[in-house]
C-alpha cells in the first residue's frame, strides 16, 4: 500500500501538454468531419471522438505496463500477427477488391495495421539482443530483413501497397538507427531503383494506373486521376484562410471522393485554407518532436530503437497522406492521424503513443544497455 500514488498526485503527473495537443488535433478532426457530414454529428464526428477517448485511455494503460513486459512480448506479438496475416490469405474477407480482414463476429480484424507496430518492436528487440560489435556483420542484416520482408510481402499480395510500404520503411528505420553502415542503405536504394521497372510489371492493374496517373493526373481527369485532380482543386480553392466552416463545395457537393477518410486534409484545407493546413502540420510536428525527444533521451537500446521506429511510423502516416492529397505521391489509401475517419489507423497511432509514453515514463530506470 505504501507504493500507491495518491489520486491527485497521479493526475498531476499525467503529460497534460501531450494530451492537450492530441485532444486539440482530434477535436479539430471532428470539426472537419462534422462539416464533411453536412453539419451532422453522427456518424463520423461523434464516433471519431468516442474512439479517441477510448484509445486515449488505452494508451495510458499501456503507459503503466512494466516495460519488461513490452520487451518480452515483442517476438510473441510479432509471431501472432504474422500468423494472422497468413490466415487472412486463407479465410480473410474480401472487400473493395482487397483481402485484408478476418471476421471475428463482433468486429473486422485487420492484422496488417498491427504489424506496423509489431515489426518495429521485433526488429528493435533483435538488435537489442545483438552486441554492438556485431552490428556491421552479415548476421545483423539478414534476420532483420526476414522480419521485415515476410510480413511486407504478405500484405503486398492482399493487395495493400501503402501498408506494405509502411511496414518496410518502419523496420528499415530501426535498422538504420541500430547503426548499420550507411553504404548498405545507399546500395540498397540504388538496387531498388533499378528493380522498379520489374516490380511495376507485378503490380495489379489498378495500382499501375495509380502510379501512371500520379505522374500525369491530367491525362484522365474524370477517371483514374479524378481523386488527385479534385483534391488539388479543393486545397487550392481554400486560399489563405479558406471558404469558412461548413462552406466547402468540393466535399458538400460530392466532387471530392473519400473527403472524410483519405482526403480529409483537402476537405479541411478548402474550409480553413492555408492557415488551417499550416496549423495542423505544426501540431503534428510537435507530436513527432516529442517522440524523437523521448528516443534521444533514452539510454536503453531496445527502448531507443522502439521509440525512434514508432515515431517514424506516425511520421509515415502523416507524410504519405499529405503527399498523396497534394499529388506528390500515388494514391495508396493511407489515412491522416486523428483527422481521417476510421478506427484502425487511430488505434495503431495510439498504440505507438502509448508505448513511447511507457518508455518516457520508465526512462530513468531503464539504464544504459547499449553494450
Amino acid at each position: 500500500m505504501k507504493n500507491l500514488v495518491p489520486v491527485p498526485e497521479a493526475i498531476a503527473r499525467l503529460p497534460w501538454k501531450l494530451y492537450m495537443l492530441l485532444t486539440a488535433i482530434a477535436c479539430f478532426g471532428a470539426v472537419v468531419l462534422y462539416s464533411a457530414a453536412g453539419g451532422h454529428l453522427m456518424p463520423w464526428a461523434g464516433m471519431q471522438l468516442f474512439r479517441f477517448a477510448v484509445f486515449l485511455v488505452m494508451a495510458e494503460v499501456i503507459t503503466r505496463l512494466p516495460h519488461g513486459l513490452i520487451r518480452a512480448a515483442a517476438f510473441p506479438v510479432y509471431g501472432a500477427i504474422l500468423v494472422a496475416l497468413v490466415l487472412v490469405e486463407l479465410i480473410g474477407g474480401v472487400a473493395g477488391g482487397s483481402q485484408r480482414w478476418i471476421n471475428l463476429g463482433f468486429m473486422q480484424f485487420q492484422p496488417s495495421e498491427f504489424m506496423k507496430v509489431a515489426v518495429v518492436l521485433a526488429v528493435a528487440r533483435f538488435y537489442s539482443m545483438l552486441p554492438i560489435a556485431h552490428t556491421r556483420t552479415v548476421t545483423a542484416i539478414w534476420p532483420a530483413l526476414a522480419l521485415i520482408g515476410v510480413p511486407a510481402l504478405l500484405v503486398l499480395v492482399q493487395p495493400d501497397l501503402g501498408t506494405a510500404s509502411m511496414i518496410g520503411f518502419g523496420g528499415i528505420t530501426v535498422m538504420f538507427l541500430a547503426g548499420l553502415p550507411l553504404r548498405l542503405f545507399v546500395g540498397s536504394g540504388l538496387a531498388v531503383a533499378a528493380l522498379i521497372p520489374i516490380a511495376f510489371s507485378f503490380l495489379h492493374e489498378y495500382q499501375q494506373k495509380r502510379v501512371l496517373i500520379f505522374m500525369d493526373p491530367e491525362s484522365d481527369p474524370l477517371g483514374a486521376g479524378y481523386h488527385i485532380s479534385q483534391s488539388k482543386i479543393a486545397i487550392g480553392s481554400g486560399g489563405l484562410f479558406g471558404k469558412g466552416f461548413l462552406n466547402g463545395t468540393q466535399s458538400h457537393l460530392d466532387y471530392l471522393p473519400e473527403g472524410h477518410t483519405d482526403f480529409v486534409f483537402a476537405t479541411m484545407a478548402e474550409e480553413w485554407g492555408f492557415a488551417g493546413g499550416v496549423g495542423l502540420i505544426v501540431a503534428l510536428f510537435l507530436l513527432l518532436r516529442w517522440g524523437m525527444r523521448v528516443a534521444g533521451q533514452t539510454e536503453d537500446r531496445f527502448a531507443r530503437l522502439t521509440a525512434g521506429g514508432l515515431t517514424t511510423t506516425i511520421f509515415l502516416y502523416i507524410a504519405i497522406n499529405l503527399m498523396m492529397v497534394m499529388g506528390l505521391a500515388p494514391v495508396v489509401g493511407i489515412p491522416l492521424p486523428f483527422m481521417s475517419y476510421g478506427g484502425s489507423s487511430m488505434l495503431t497511432v495510439m498504440l505507438c503513443i502509448g508505448i513511447i509514453r511507457n518508455i518516457d515514463r520508465n526512462r530513468e530506470t531503464l539504464g544504459d544497455r547499449w553494450r
